[in-house]
C-alpha cells in the first residue's frame, strides 16, 4: 500500500471519528448512504475487474504494444481514438482500463487519446444530440472534439 492510499484512508477514518463525535445520527445516516452507493456501483466494479482480467488473460502485452504502443505511431493513436469515440464506457471503468493498457505497453499518448475521446465524443448518444442540437452542430462538435482529443493526447505524450 502506498503512502497516498494510507493518507487517504487515515483521513477518512479521522473524519469518520470526528463525525461520530459531533453527530452520531447524521454520521450513521451518511454511512447508510455510502453503503447503498457502494452496492449500486458494485456491478460496475465487477465489470472493471472482469474486463481488465479478460484483457490481461487473452491479449498479450506484445499485441497491445504493437497496436497502441510507441511502435504503432499515429496509426495506433487513430485506432485507439476511434475506439474511444465509439465505445460507451463509464470513466469508472475507463481509468482502470487505461492504467492496465499502460502496464501492458500502450503509449501514454494512446491512453490519453483513448480517455479524452471517451469523455469528449458521444457516438452512442449522437442521435439524441442531433435531435436536440441539430445535425450540423452535433457532427461538427464531435469532429472538432476528435481533433482536439488527438491534439491533447499528443501534447500529454510530449509532456510526459
Amino acid at each position: 500500500m502506498n503512502t497516498t492510499t494510507l493518507f487517504i484512508n487515515a483521513l477518512a477514518v479521522i473524519c469518520l471519528i470526528l463525525g461520530l463525535r459531533k453527530d452520531r445520527e447524521k454520521t450513521k445516516h451518511a454511512l447508510k448512504i455510502a453503503v447503498m452507493s457502494f452496492i449500486k456501483i458494485l456491478p460496475t466494479m465487477l465489470a472493471i475487474i472482469l474486463i481488465i482480467g479478460l484483457m490481461s488473460g487473452f491479449v498479450p502485452p506484445k499485441t497491445i504494444s504493437k497496436i497502441v504502443g510507441q511502435e504503432a505511431g499515429f496509426k495506433g493513436i487513430l485506432i485507439v481514438g476511434a475506439l474511444g469515440a465509439v465505445l460507451h464506457i463509464p470513466s469508472l471503468i475507463a481509468f482502470p482500463l487505461a492504467a492496465s493498457l499502460l502496464e501492458k505497453g500502450a503509449s501514454v499518448t494512446s491512453v490519453a487519446v483513448f480517455i479524452t475521446t471517451l469523455t469528449m465524443i458521444g457516438f452512442v448518444t449522437l442521435p439524441l444530440e442531433i435531435r436536440i442540437l441539430g445535425k450540423k452542430f452535433a457532427v461538427l462538435r464531435n469532429v472538432l472534439s476528435f481533433i482536439m482529443a488527438l491534439i491533447i493526447g499528443i501534447l500529454v505524450g510530449v509532456i510526459l
